[in-house]
């Protein structure tokens, strides 16, 4: 048998072949330039006509993800696939299995695109999320309402991200005023907390788990504005509470690549906040701040390579996210030869959109 079998029947993908990306936005360009590296070749899979992951790849289709026979298609010329997107459906993803493997897997997807569905699998688990409540009717708001009280956020339980369908209720009174959606939500409890961190993982085919430095998340408008690493004491200190609990879901989806799990630093120790299947914004810093960055891990990981380490590459780092217009600063960030600076090639700088990102190594 030849090293080159070996290596398949040992779950390798060998550099050469492809890997397709469910989803064309900036994880996926970084997804595919970590896999240039590699030797490997990317196919990018998204509706858009426009893809700033295409422009890094070596092949595009657009198609819909609920098409069951161009997911199929794609999935042929692919000897792995993976997503940088989780509202991607899950049910239609099973046409890929037949031709290729999906890493991370679809149950992944299930439990984090729904929040109730992911704050039910985290309590099983033994995870302590924010007091929360299924909201289908104003009745249940009402019901919501007078168990948890206000302040909280109703939000939608799925599609929201960066802020976006979210509704905040400073008290009781200001709940009358929500039209609501006509979608499923959920109403969550505020937390008292001192600071946001991250867990980011990459979980092998083998079931190797590797974890990163915890950074601290600065919000601003519900969007990540900065993460900073190593992270103040008081939050670290919380961390191997959190870490266990971010184990527990990856060994329980028995999960391959890079999982983020994002807690509230509180009094009482972690609070679960929402989990991510994917490369995440808060490990942005790893590219240059990390011995193997979140990408090239996770890439490492879902074509069965041994993982490389998750070491810091210098003290610390910060990494601050170029919002709008904030990525016309560009010629200024160059300016400081200390600045590596991330630019996604998106055509327009719309309020609220991430444009890129700078990252600062603390030497």
């Amino acid at each position: 048998m030849s090293a080159g079998h070996q290596e398949q029947e040992a779950g390798m993908i060998s550099p050469g072949e492809t890997i397709g990306i469910l989803g064309g936005g900036q994880l996926g360009r970084m997804i595919a330039l970590a896999a240039a590296q590699l030797g490997y070749r990317c196919h990018i899979y998204a509706p858009e006509s426009d893809s700033i992951a295409a422009d890094v790849a070596a092949a595009f289709t657009r198609g819909s993800y609920d098409d069951e026979a161009a997911l199929a298609a794609f999935a042929e010329g692919c000897a792995v696939v993976t997503y940088e997107f989780e509202n991607v459906a899950a049910p239609p993803l099973a046409a890929i299995l037949p031709h290729a493997p999906l890493h991370p897997p679809a149950r992944a997807l299930e439990v984090a695109q729904d929040r109730v569905n992911e704050k039910s699998f985290v309590e099983a688990l033994g995870g302590r999320p924010a007091p929360w409540a299924q909201v289908d009717s104003r009745a249940d708001l009402d019901a919501a309402l007078a168990r948890i009280g206000a302040p909280g956020i109703l939000k939608t339980r799925r599609d929201g991200y960066d802020g976006k369908g979210q509704w905040r209720i400073m008290d009781a009174s200001a709940a009358e005023a929500i039209e609501l959606p006509g979608k499923p939500l959920i109403y969550e409890g505020f937390v008292t907390f001192f600071g946001e961190f991250s867990v980011i993982l990459v979980r092998g085919i083998d079931g190797e788990i590797r974890f990163w430095d915890s950074a601290e998340n600065v919000h601003e408008a519900g969007i990540l504005a900065r993460s900073t690493v190593p992270a103040p004491p008081a939050i670290v200190a919380q961390v191997p509470e959190a870490r266990a609990l971010a184990a527990k879901v990856a060994e329980a989806l028995d999960y391959v690549g890079v999982l983020t799990l994002e807690f509230f630093a509180t009094a009482d120790g972690p609070v679960f906040n929402e989990m991510a299947p994917r490369v995440h914004n808060s490990g942005h810093w790893t590219t240059e701040g990390a011995l193997t960055s979140q990408f090239e891990n996770h890439v490492r990981a879902i074509c069965g390579l041994p993982l490389g380490s998750t070491a810091l590459a210098a003290r610390g780092a910060v990494m601050d996210n170029l919002i709008g217009d904030a990525a016309h600063d560009w010629a200024a960030i160059l300016s400081d030869p200390a600045n590596h600076l991330h630019l996604y090639g998106k055509a327009a700088a719309r309020p609220g959109r991430k444009m890129g990102h700078v990252t600062r190594l603390v030497l």
